[in-house]
């Protein structure tokens, strides 16, 4: 079982001041992407590439899954092009890692590259650059046409040959590596690659142990050489290896015309890369190479990319300033009268709105919804009698309010505060809370029944005493009532 570990840095240049560089780093895939198209462009098409390369990969993570990857991304950032007029002719190279299982069942790292973003191999403190730039330079310097002196100063070493998202169509390099623990392998875009050699990565790498920390410190010296272009590195540890060769680690080729698979040895200087060929050949140096596609390794050599040509001819689009208006030269013919999702399938592009998303969004919607509803059942499920001016009311609601949820009057009652007693008067002013409406309600109706029997009361107790002091002077009253009983019954006799 392969066990890895990684870190990352990225910089913005101090030309460009927008990042068009994108790390990507997960528990088995990492990869780093250069858009070009713009600053606008640059973004997207990095964007866009990453999330299709890491989408695809999940679903199927082997060396297969990852070509699909790369097929899937070069597809979405061309479809992103064709669907947005002011994003056309944007691009981006794409370099990933990703750790499969093998033919034999043991851990292996797939490698795929399009563009100018590079892979090095960092083993036994030696180097090797296993990714092969895709610029007009570099393919006409492994050809022979020119020499490795020429090709770092050919005024076409900033022309790339292939990119994500020109065409409907990318041929992605692709290796396999068959690491051995404590082996490193680095994926850089060409901020760094310009500014450093072999033998200061390897340096660097050799000296600084922790991922993260070697990471910061090439972009800090790639800086310090100039560092006019955005720069990303992530480097990847191999803590625990499978142990592939005695010899060395294993760079194997992949595809029709791949070379034999090469291993990296001992036997050179210091930071210097050996490239052993496992059929029997020997190539040592930091420029080494098969003429075929997918096969070449290469070294050093300074080059930016600022324009870029597909495989049939230039197509100039800007990776450092404006946009490019020169459409992609090869696009492929749609079917009469066909629809854009049909469109999208054909491309294989992912569907942006899933059922996933969608219950996704309802899922994070319902959340503040459910809240906002449990608040406000809190907050009215309450009601209190209150003294309004000289009205005495109900109120639904908590006294004081919760959050924006203020109390509101639901029944103007009947009875003003001058028809209760004074004592309930002054707890209806604190307010009285009761269960329910008809609990409120009724609570004042027993109020006022207080309040008119006390009255009633007074009244009857007046009108009694009054009854008791009209006697006639000198009686009685004992005498006063038998008099005026003895007249009443004189009064009716025949």
């Amino acid at each position: 079982m392969t066990v890895l570990r990684s870190g990352s840095a990225t910089d913005v240049g101090r030309v460009r001041k927008v990042n068009q560089d994108l790390p990507l780093e997960t528990d088995n895939l990492y990869a780093v992407a250069d858009g070009m198209g713009g600053h606008v462009g640059g973004e997207v098409a990095a964007q866009v590439a990453v999330d299709a390369l890491l989408q695809v990969f999940t679903r199927e993570p082997t060396k297969a899954g990852l070509a699909e990857a790369f097929s899937k991304a070069n597809h979405a950032v061309w479809q992103e092009s064709q669907d947005h007029s002011e994003l056309r002719g944007m691009g981006t190279t794409l370099t990933a890692v990703a750790l499969v299982g093998g033919e034999d069942g043991r851990d292996v790292l797939a490698l795929a590259n399009v563009g100018d973003s590079r892979a090095y191999l960092f083993s036994e403190d030696r180097i090797v650059q296993v990714t092969a730039d895709h610029s007009l330079a570099e393919e006409r310097m492994r050809h022979g046409e020119i020499t490795e002196e020429e090709a770092a100063v050919h005024p076409q070493r900033h022309i790339l040959t292939r990119a994500l998202g020109i065409s409907t169509d990318v041929e992605t390099d692709m290796w396999e590596l068959q690491v051995r623990s404590g082996d490193r392998i680095v994926l850089c875009s060409d901020g760094l690659s310009n500014e450093l050699s072999n033998e200061e990565l390897a340096e660097v790498l050799a000296t600084v142990h922790d991922p993260g920390d070697a990471a910061h410190q090439l972009v800090e010296l790639a800086n310090q050489h100039g560092g006019a272009d955005n720069i990303t590195v992530i480097v990847v540890d191999v803590l625990v290896g499978e142990e592939p060769s005695a010899d060395g680690s294993v760079i194997l080729p992949i595809g029709a015309r791949a070379g034999a698979p090469l291993v990296v040895g001992r036997e050179s200087g210091p930071g210097v890369g050996t490239a052993t060929s496992v059929a029997g050949g020997l190539a040592q140096g930091t420029r080494l190479g098969f003429t075929g596609k997918g096969s070449a390794l290469s070294g050093n050599g300074p080059r930016s990319g600022e324009f870029f040509l597909d495989n049939t001819q230039a197509v100039p689009v800007s990776r450092a300033t404006a946009r490019g208006s020169v459409s992609p030269s090869r696009v492929a013919e749609a079917p009469l009268g066909e629809s854009r999702g049909a469109r999208r399938r054909r491309l294989g592009i992912p569907r942006r709105i899933t059922v996933r998303v969608v219950l996704f969004v309802l899922l994070v919607a319902a959340i503040p919804t459910a809240a906002y509803y449990a608040i406000r059942w809190y907050a009215y499920d309450n009601w209190y009698v209150s003294a309004q001016k000289q009205e005495i009311v109900v109120k639904q609601g908590r006294p004081g309010g919760v959050l924006w949820f203020h109390p509101r009057v639901v029944d103007v009652t009947s009875t003003t505060t001058s028809q209760v007693l004074p004592t309930d008067l002054a707890q209806i002013r604190a307010g009285v809370q009761e269960p329910s409406l008809l609990a409120a309600k009724r609570y004042v109706t027993n109020l006022h029944s207080e309040y008119v029997s006390v009255q009633n009361a007074k009244r009857a107790e007046t009108n009694s005493a009054t009854t008791t002091t009209t006697t006639a002077p000198g009686a009685s009253p004992t005498t006063t009532a038998t008099t005026a009983a003895a007249t009443a019954t004189a009064t009716t006799a025949p």
